[in-house]
């Protein structure tokens, strides 16, 4: 017994005198934080020290770069007129989305043997729903298939989104010819017909805030003019009429330069015969050719 005080003496003043327990400490007590938009976050941040009773502190925002939210005793950048700090505890005042991400508490104590301690906070800053914009053509025919799109790209969490035909709202079955895809904020029709005419709006909501809705917009399912098998077909009789001229034409031209080229290969030939060289010297022709007169 008295061997295991006699060993147990030294133990206790070498870990009381070890330079490893001189360390700065730092933690959060909230590591993640969620507040609404045009608030106030905190941001968390205790340390304590074994020697260093003065400190250096900054925070740290983690993005595609770094960059400095306080250092050297002061905000910098957007923070300068609307953070304050209280010991190592970053206030952010009126957060917007821009706030949102990583943030890090790092405290330097330089009498401490380990003279350096970090601790990371998350800020999500929730946005209620924005008013969605909405893709409602005016007119369509009848039978084509349609797909209308609504989106909301401000809003966090992602918006949820409801159709409403005549302010009713539009819910998918499988008898129903439309499907609705509530996170895309899609309403599809495989064919419309004149029942699908009426006033489309769309709403977006999540747990944030009042839920948003675009104007209606009218939307129309009309008739084909003319019927468009008569169209179809009289269009491929046209041009089915215009490629039969072209090729007539064709051979036409081709048959004429034929006959051309086999006259020359017999040997005839339609021009006229040059004229006879001039009479220079009429009395030697007289002489040597008899006329009758």
């Amino acid at each position: 017994m008295n061997t295991l005080k006699m060993l147990a003496l030294p133990l206790l003043i070498t870990l009381l005198h070890c330079p490893v327990c001189l360390s700065v400490t730092v933690s959060s007590s909230k590591p993640k934080v969620e507040v609404h938009e045009h608030t106030d976050a905190v941001l968390s941040c205790e340390f304590k020290t074994e020697k260093d009773q003065n400190p250096r502190i900054e925070w740290k925002k983690k993005g595609k770069a770094v960059t400095f939210v306080y250092f050297n005793n002061k905000f910098t950048g957007p923070y300068a007129e609307r953070a304050k700090i209280e010991g190592a505890t970053l206030t952010i005042h009126s957060v917007t989305q821009k706030d949102s991400g990583e943030y890090r508490c790092e405290v330097t104590a330089g009498e401490d043997h380990v003279n350096l301690g970090e601790a990371s906070v998350t800020l999500n800053v929730l946005v209620p729903p924005h008013v969605p914009s909405c893709e409602v053509p005016s007119s369509v025919f009848v039978g084509s298939g349609l797909e209308l799109h609504c989106k909301d790209k401000l809003s966090v969490p992602p918006a949820i989104y409801r159709w409403y035909k005549d302010n009713r709202a539009l819910t998918a079955t499988a008898d129903t010819p439309y499907s609705v895809d509530t996170s895309k904020g899609t309403l599809k029709f495989k064919s419309v017909s004149k029942t699908d005419t009426g006033m489309y709006r769309c709403e977006s909501s999540n747990s944030v805030g009042a839920p948003k809705s675009c104007v209606a917009q009218q939307l129309k399912v009309i008739d084909y003019p003319l019927n468009m098998t008569v169209l179809i077909a009289g269009a491929a009789a046209f041009l089915t009429l215009v490629i039969f001229c072209c090729i007539c034409a064709c051979c036409c031209r081709r048959r004429g330069c034929c006959k051309d080229e086999k006259k020359t290969k017999s040997g005839k030939s339609f021009n006229p015969p040059p004229p006879p060289p001039p009479i220079r010297n009429f009395k030697h022709y007289k002489q040597t050719h008899s006329f009758m007169i």
